[in-house]
């Protein structure tokens, strides 16, 4: 995908908010070259444009968050995790409420939403950063590093203290196909007693076992079980994916992380920003892009043709 893309035609997604509970609607506009990822937010009687890019990021305990004139918009990472597996790097998007929706708690629905949009392709190359050196960031027990690799590709390692999860590990090289089939339909997981406190706190109003994956300490409460054996680890891919994208750019690089999330995700996105001698960009002749203009035609249609149901 060596072609900026947009969508075809709008549409809209409704759904409740995690720590709202209100209903929200969100809607997708087609966008033209190098507009990047753009928010519109109505708050009352005003509309705050946020572009979805680190410099914009002003919370990451919770979710990710991105705000513009004391406005935000609020766990973003599944919906961008979305629109980077399709490659669709301008859109606008219209949304009335402080955060996305959260929806069955996974990336599975906003994917169905963009095929239903298409894709479009646009007739102007990507921007690539290409690592060339290794950089690191540890805190503690977490750990995040990022390598050199042709491809972009994550591996993650999460540990906790419950048999329905302890130690699991996965690893994927990224491509609209791998994410579809491995990592879109895993869903946001949180304990019982972490969802009680927050609910005392007036966070996590609209969380429910419809949209996340609740642990006990006698294991998981939904009825339906796990949608994979280690939904864990695939859904902190998930939320990687959707992290990373705030570059701006994407990425030819190996993440590696250790019990990471939100906060380090970010801190690694600045320092790649910060870090400019560790990386290079990549740029395409105009013969492959020519090129690319006639194969992508093609993979956009093979895209759209998959369907998790």
């Amino acid at each position: 995908m060596i072609l900026q893309r947009t969508i075809k035609k709008a549409t809209t997604i409704s759904g409740i908010g995690l720590h709202s509970g209100v209903r929200i609607n969100l809607r997708m506009r087609p966008a033209t070259v190098n507009t990047g990822i753009i928010f519109h937010r109505t708050d009352g009687e005003q509309t705050v444009d946020i572009k979805a890019c680190s410099e914009n990021v002003v919370d990451t305990r919770m979710a990710t968050v991105i705000g513009h004139q004391g406005v935000t918009v609020s766990t973003i990472e599944h919906f961008l995790a979305a629109l980077a597996a399709f490659g669709i790097d301008n859109l606008h998007v219209d949304i009335d409420g402080p955060e996305v929706p959260v929806l069955d708690g996974s990336a599975a629905y906003f994917i169905r939403e963009i095929q239903r949009a298409e894709v479009k392709i646009l007739n102007r190359s990507r921007k690539f950063i290409s690592i060339q050196k290794p950089l690191e960031i540890i805190e503690g027990e977490k750990r995040i590093r990022i390598i050199p690799s042709r491809f972009f590709r994550i591996s993650s390692e999460i540990a906790f203290d419950h048999p329905a999860i302890a130690v699991q590990k996965y690893s994927m090289k990224f491509s609209t196909n791998s994410f579809c089939k491995e990592i879109a339909a895993a869903r946001t997981f949180g304990f019982l007693h972490e969802v009680e406190h927050l609910k005392s706190m007036g966070l996590a109003r609209g969380g429910s076992l419809e949209n996340a994956v609740v642990i006990d300490k006698n294991g998981v409460m939904n009825p339906e079980g796990l949608r994979y054996p280690n939904e864990f680890v695939r859904h902190k891919i998930l939320d990687s994916i959707g992290d990373f994208s705030l570059l701006g750019m994407s990425l030819l690089g190996h993440i590696k992380t250790y019990k990471s999330g939100h906060d380090l995700n970010a801190k690694m996105v600045r320092m790649i920003e910060d870090n400019p001698s560790c990386w290079t960009y990549v740029e395409f002749s105009e013969q492959a892009i020519r090129e690319a203009q006639q194969a992508e035609v093609k993979l956009v249609a093979t895209d759209l043709a998959w369907d998790k149901a």
